[in-house]
């Protein structure tokens, strides 16, 4: 008898233990496998949140800045854990096609923050710390990766490799321009600063040529199938958006500086080419997100790089806003609002779908401990 309740006592500590180590296990996983690119939750965050600002809804950029100020502490937090925990695979993604490029998103999260701390808060000071962050994290992000990618003796092909994620480079660029222009840091002289922040616009503006070149033609001659179509293909819109309103700033702030004054007249017309160009891409996405959800029946799960969806639609209605006060053309404001309450709906519905996920792993983890619970109580009863 005694031999028995041994046995039983040992099983039921055992599924006591299991059921402790449950949550660490499937926690430790998560961060494991935690996507470099979940910044972007920030990036869309902060720019829904600036939407809503410049439209005239005080409530909503409070709340929106509330929660990207905690998102972007806890992912610093999470990442600062991979990286310890973790050090094999987090710098093995630093030379991954697939996933290097996702490390950009913490420049353009930066960035974003720092323009709802200076516009929310008129704190130019903090502002300013977080675009010097940014531009440090630019430097080391932007030579690191491509560099590795370079040398890297095992290379996937053009048709796995490439995708729309890349153009986040293009996104974190133009970020450093747009907060720049905002709070204009002082780097030798105020003159060389607008300089520096103008080619930081026209680099990113080559950048994209670049990198879009290649997925176009990875669209155009490779096959494409529904799970090719991953939501980061939405930054092909969202990296014009963003070179749009850093051209508009350009022109806004720097339109009596010397070096820049002259050139005015072009920036804006290229503005308008790359606002162009982000309008061209909406339609053409749309449909192809038909074709992969409506015709081809691809299941929609929550996935962080939804996020990337969210970020170019909210992007696009402040560049318009902004663009239409650059060239002072009234109906684009009306275009702005329309993409204020698709940002809006789509940030809302990505938001929801990423809390049911620690949502459904807390109640699992309350099953998992209940059903031991209540299997200790019957088998303490059987033992009796």
């Amino acid at each position: 008898m005694s031999d028995y309740a041994t046995t039983s006592g040992n099983v039921t500590a055992q599924r006591a233990d299991d059921s402790r180590t449950f949550p660490r296990e499937h926690l430790s996983r998560r961060i494991a496998e935690l996507h470099p690119a979940y910044f972007a939750l920030v990036m869309a965050t902060g720019i829904v949140s600036m939407d809503g600002h410049l439209f005239g809804l005080p409530e909503v950029a409070g709340a929106l800045f509330a929660i990207n100020v905690t998102a972007y502490c806890t992912l610093l937090i999470l990442y600062a854990v991979r990286a310890s925990l973790f050090p094999q695979k987090f710098l093995a993604d630093w030379s991954s096609h697939k996933r290097a490029f996702g490390f950009f998103t913490l420049i353009a999260a930066t960035n974003v923050l720092g323009t709802q701390v200076n516009a929310l808060t008129d704190n130019v000071a903090l502002a300013q710390a977080l675009w010097w962050v940014g531009f440090v994290l630019w430097g080391v992000c932007t030579y690191a990766i491509f560099v590795l990618l370079v040398v890297k003796a095992e290379k996937p092909s053009l048709e796995e490799g490439i995708n729309g994620g890349w153009l986040i480079s293009v996104v974190a660029t133009q970020s450093i321009c747009v907060l720049g222009c905002q709070v204009k840091p002082f780097i030798l002289s105020s003159d060389f600063s607008a300089f520096l922040l103008l080619s930081f616009w026209l680099f990113g503006g080559m950048l994209y040529i670049w990198l879009i070149s290649l997925i176009f033609y990875r669209y155009m001659f490779f096959r494409f199938e529904p799970s090719d179509l991953i939501p980061p293909y939405w930054i092909n819109m969202g990296a014009m958006a963003i070179t749009t309103l850093a051209g508009a700033e350009v022109a806004k702030c720097f339109g009596s500086v010397a070096p820049i004054s002259g050139m005015i007249p072009f920036v804006k017309g290229l503005t308008a080419m790359y606002w162009a160009t982000a309008t061209w891409w909406i339609p053409m996405l749309l449909v192809l997100g038909f074709w992969r959800h409506g015709i081809r029946h691809f299941k929609f799960t929550y996935d962080p790089l939804y996020w990337g969806l969210v970020f170019p639609l909210g992007m696009y209605s402040v560049c318009t806003l902004k663009l239409g006060r650059v060239l002072d053309i009234a109906v684009m404001e009306h275009i702005a609002r329309l993409f204020l309450v698709l940002g809006m709906t789509a940030w809302l519905i990505t938001f929801l779908s990423m809390a049911q996920r620690p949502l459904f792993a807390g109640l699992l983890a309350l099953r998992s401990v209940s059903r031991s619970s209540n299997k200790i109580v019957e088998e303490g009863c059987d033992g009796t």
